[in-house]
Parts: C-alpha cells; structure tokens; sequence
C-alpha cells in the first residue's frame, strides 16, 4: 500500500535505545554502478542502495545493452546485491539521430550527470530527459567540459532534455570543468575517464583539493576492481544524520524529566550502526558536529547532512544546556539548485514552525526558539521530508505532506522510525485524513519490482 498524502508524526513517549542500520550511499552505488559497467567482467555491488535513483541508473544501464541481476540484500530490506557484467569500456547499445536512444533519469542529479559522460564513449545518438525539476538544474559546465574533449553536445538551453552523440574514436584529451555549481560534473567526467583517459581539471570556488565528492569518486576509481570481484558499497551517512540528531536530542532528555550533568561526549541511546569510516562521505562527520558549533559550512564542513543541522539548531531553545545564540550555516548555494530550492523550502517551512531564521545571501541565520507544529511542504523533496520528520519525533503536530518522496534516497525511513526499538525507535505515525495509526507495511515504499 502506498503512503497516504498527508501523515502525522507523533512525538516520542519515551527514549528509545535503538541501534539503526540505514541504506547503502546513493553517491557510492550509483558511481559504482557507472565502474561495473565500464569494467571487465562480473562486479557483485553488496549493500547497494535500491531506491528511485539507483533504480533509475540500473534500468538505463539495462537500456544501454549492460546485463544487470538484482537480488534481495536480507540484512537491509532497502538495499540489494547488484551484479553488473562489464563490457571493457564499450556502450553496447545506442540509437541514431532519427531515433536516438531515450535515458529518463527522473529528478536523479547523480544519473544524469554520470550518464551523460558515459554515453559519450558508446557509438550511438542518445537523449536524456527528466522531471521537469531535473530539467531545470544546471548542466552546463559539464556540457562544455564534453564539447571540450570533441562530442556534440545539443542542448538549446546547457540543461536537459539534452542529444549526445557517442564517439568512442576520442580517446585521451584535456578538459577543465566548472564544479561551482555541482562537483557531479567533475565526478561524471572522472569516472569515465577511467576507460577513456581524458585528463580532467576542476576548477571553481573553494578548495578543490579537498572537494569531498570529487575526492570520493578519484579514491573510488583507484580501489575499485576494474577486472571483475566484489565491491561493498557503506551505509550512506547523509541518511544516519536523521538518526543521530534525534539520538542527541534523546539524550537530553528533550520532552522527558531533565538529567543532571548534561555532556557533550554523553553517551547516545540511538546510534547507526556500521558507520562509515572510509572518509569518502563528508557527512560521515556529522556525529562530530553534535552539539553544533555556532557556525557550519556546506563547502567546507558537511554536505547535504547540513540541512539535518539546520533544523536541528530551530530546536535547540528546548535543549537543557543548549546555546540560545544564533548559529550561522554558510556557503548554502549549492542547496539552491539541487531537488528543490532547499535554501528558501528550509526558511519557508521552519517560519510556518515558530522559528526565528534570518536568510542573508547563501547564508541562514537561526536563533533558537520554542517550536511548534505545521504542515510541511516537501517540494517533492525527500531530504525535507526526513529533516521535518525528525522534528516530529520532539514537536507536536508535525504533519508531512508527500512522505512517499523519501522513495528517491530512503524508502523506508518511516519504518524505522515505527519499528520498535532496538532496530527502530517506536514512534507512531497518523494518517491525516482518516485520524488513525499508520500499519508498518504502509511506512515502506519499497520500489521492489526487479528489473526483467
């Protein structure tokens, strides 16, 4: 059954003590997906995320002609172990000019930047196409870095809907490409790069040396067994943030009789399990960031696990102990042009709630208030919709519409904020429209029709 359109999360009765696994990285997944493909041989991908994005990756590899199995994964029911039989650095399908081959990648950022550069190395014309949102997000740099290195590239407007045309005569070649505005661009490019040894230089804002997802794509290129073997894929950290800020929230005792000597270093009652220790996932740091200092960067200090942070710090007036002073989150551009206008959707939705946020160019302001409940808007957003969830678990009258959005990175996030504690943390979850208590089975989006 689907998830109904408008659902209620109802505060915690008590503090859970929860060991969490979440879903493999959707970053990870769909970049070793992109490296099976172009290897040799047989990769079995373990612990790979199956959500609306990855599935969206599996079924154009399908298309592209790659032979792809997907089987259950039975310690996480959202991921799957994914076998992809490489075919060297070919593209075995492609369309012509007439009939181009036609890729759909939904609103997935990771599919379509990835897919674009990869198809250059087939010997086909294929169009890729989107959601309307996805046709709104920025593509250019990417675009000009292919023009750059020799393929045609027809796009009226530098987005998508876009028409490639493959070439794989091109072999070697330089490029500079622009990751101000998304460091995928620089991550497609690279991974392609693999098999058809263009030399690429990022360029833009920030240091570039240390852009986390470039850096995780160059370190996952160099361990990653181009000659067939197996590949694990670690749980994604931007997922587990939700579940440890409400674990530091539990821990003081938010909602519930006050401890004494409250800590920093205090022991959590909710913890992820399995946390990734690679350093390939710059929000693998967000437990460090807790309690939140007073300023945050996007660039420099997390990833999308800042828009956790950025909720978290509106409730921070009812934390004993808690900073009452502003807190700062900066360099937040890149939030603009991602699933939605996540700068403005956070401002919008945390004003409905009571909270006192100030936007100054790229930059939110927020000073600790006493918060309440509002119906959220998602934007179709799933990182919106977990964010305000977990503020559901410590406000009262938190509705979420469109929760089915989670599909995209995490499908069953809401299960596990039903499934009793040790494995979830036994909140109760309402359906608006009816005033009743939503069944587990309905919490999980579970996308889990296999690819034939």
């Amino acid at each position: 059954m689907p998830l109904p359109s408008l659902i209620e999360i109802v505060p915690l009765s008590g503090i859970p003590s929860s060991a969490i696994t979440v879903p493999g990285s959707k970053s990870i997944t769909n970049r070793a997906l992109v490296l099976a493909a172009l290897a040799d041989g047989r990769t079995v991908l373990r612990g790979a995320l199956w959500s609306e994005d990855t599935q969206v990756m599996v079924e154009s590899l399908h298309r592209l002609g790659f032979e792809v199995a997907v089987e259950p994964d039975h310690d996480e029911t959202a991921n799957r172990t994914i076998i992809v039989t490489g075919a060297g650095g070919r593209i075995p399908q492609g369309g012509t000019l007439e009939s181009p081959l036609e890729l759909y990648v939904g609103n997935a950022g990771t599919a379509a930047r990835f897919l674009a550069a990869m198809v250059c190395l087939g010997s086909g014309v294929y169009r890729l196409s989107g959601v309307p949102r996805m046709h709104e997000r920025p593509q250019g740099a990417l675009f000009k870095a292919l023009r750059q290195l020799g393929y045609q590239i027809t796009s009226p407007n530098d987005r998508l809907p876009v028409l490639i045309q493959g070439n794989p005569s091109i072999v070697g070649g330089f490029a500079e490409v622009n990751i101000s505005e998304s460091s995928q661009f620089a991550s497609a490019l690279i991974l392609s790069a693999a098999k058809s040894r263009w030399e690429i230089l990022p360029m833009g804002t920030g240091d570039l040396d240390d852009a986390p997802y470039v850096q995780m794509t160059q370190r996952l290129v160099e361990g990653f067994p181009f000659h067939g073997g197996e590949f694990r894929i670690e749980p994604d950290a931007s997922s587990g943030s939700y579940f440890w800020a409400a674990g530091w929230l539990a821990a003081r005792n938010l909602r519930f009789p006050v401890m004494p000597q409250q800590s920093s270093d205090l022991k959590l009652p909710i913890v992820v399990r399995d946390w990734p220790d690679s350093g390939w996932q710059i929000d693998a740091r967000f437990p460090s960031f807790l309690p939140l200092p007073n300023s945050v960067s996007r660039e420099s200090d997390l990833g999308d696990s800042i828009m956790t942070a950025i909720v978290l710090a509106a409730l921070l007036h009812a934390v004993p102990n808690a900073t009452s002073s502003p807190l700062v989150f900066r360099d937040l551009g890149r939030l603009r042009v991602q699933e939605c206008e996540r700068v403005l959707a956070l401002k919008t939705e945390l004003l409905k709630c009571g909270a006192r946020v100030e936007e100054h160019g790229d930059t939110l302001q927020i000073v600790p208030t006493q918060l309440h409940g509002a119906e959220i808007e998602t934007y179709g957003d799933h990182r919106m919709a977990m964010c305000f969830a977990t503020l559901g678990l410590y406000v009262p009258g938190m509705k979420i519409k469109d929760p089915a959005c989670v599909r995209k990175t995490f499908p069953n996030f809401f299960q596990k904020l039903v499934i009793p504690s040790p494995h979830g943390l036994g909140a109760a979850i309402w359906e608006c429209d009816s005033g009743t208590g939503i069944r587990r089975r309905q919490l999980f989006e579970p996308s889990d029709l296999l690819p034939s």
